[in-house]
């Protein structure tokens, strides 16, 4: 029997570095899985869709598990792609959507690199930028992603976000600054990739901001593979359960 096949969800992007980037970790996953069929969706901006990815899939004559290549549990994977997995079930597909990346001890590893490479120092002020979210609970695990950087550094990091949540980076940045003055404030991206959202976090105002967690031109962090991979073990370990279901936010 073939096995469930992955497809890799990602936000999609307008920028060709970042899409790179992200093609990068899709292709990293596909080499730790030889035996599973591996591929690229995407919620927004490019194409294929997940509906169309799905029902290219149903050739295959497996199940499939979709992994969420967000930081976060939000909007996206509790709306959008929960949807998408209804109708595909509905349909009479084998689906099973598993968890967004984050929180995750090994994202807070490259998080860390990216501060070392960005050449973080020990009198630094470290601000945590986040994409951020309608969806309380992407807010809750950005919080939580925070303070485990926090806990790695030993020194309090603040969370900003782009859009969909407050406080805003540049605000966080600000006000770091005045409680520090003299201080550099640096910025860590809590982004896939670059692109538009990198772009603004290295506009909101940080002495320095450092990379994305996937870089162009380089390889996929190793814990990063590591994580998608775990996400697809889990869902197929758990049976594939495909039963829609559960609260789902409004905004």
């Amino acid at each position: 029997m073939t096995a469930p096949a992955l497809l890799a969800v990602s936000h999609g992007t307008a920028s060709a570095t970042g899409a790179g980037a992200v093609a990068t970790l899709v292709e990293a996953v596909a080499a730790r899985l030889p035996d599973v069929p591996v591929h690229a969706g995407f919620v927004d901006v490019q194409q294929p869709d997940v509906p169309t990815c799905l029902a290219g899939l149903r050739d295959l004559d497996a199940p499939t598990v979709m992994v969420p290549l967000l930081l976060s549990a939000g909007y996206h994977v509790h709306v959008d792609l929960r949807e998408d997995v209804d109708a595909a079930v509905a349909h009479g597909d084998v689906v099973a959507l598993g968890g967004a990346l984050g929180p995750d001890d090994r994202l807070v590893d490259v998080l860390e690199q990216r501060l070392a490479e960005a050449g973080v120092r020990d009198d630094d002020t470290v601000v945590l930028a986040a994409a951020g979210s309608s969806d309380a609970r992407a807010v809750a695990d950005c919080e939580t992603t925070a303070a485990r950087l926090a806990g790695r550094l030993g020194r309090p990091v603040a969370v900003g976000y782009i859009a969909n949540a407050t406080p805003r980076v540049h605000e966080v940045v600000d006000t770091a600054r005045a409680e520090q003055p003299g201080r550099r404030v640096v910025v860590a991206s809590y982004l896939l990739a670059p692109g538009f959202f990198a772009d603004l976090a290295a506009r909101a105002g940080g002495d320095v901001t450092a990379a994305p967690l996937l870089v162009a031109d380089e390889d996929a962090p190793a814990g990063l593979v590591d994580v998608v991979v775990e996400r697809y073990g889990a869902a197929v370990r758990a049976g594939l359960v495909t039963a829609a279901g559960g609260p789902r936010p409004t905004a």
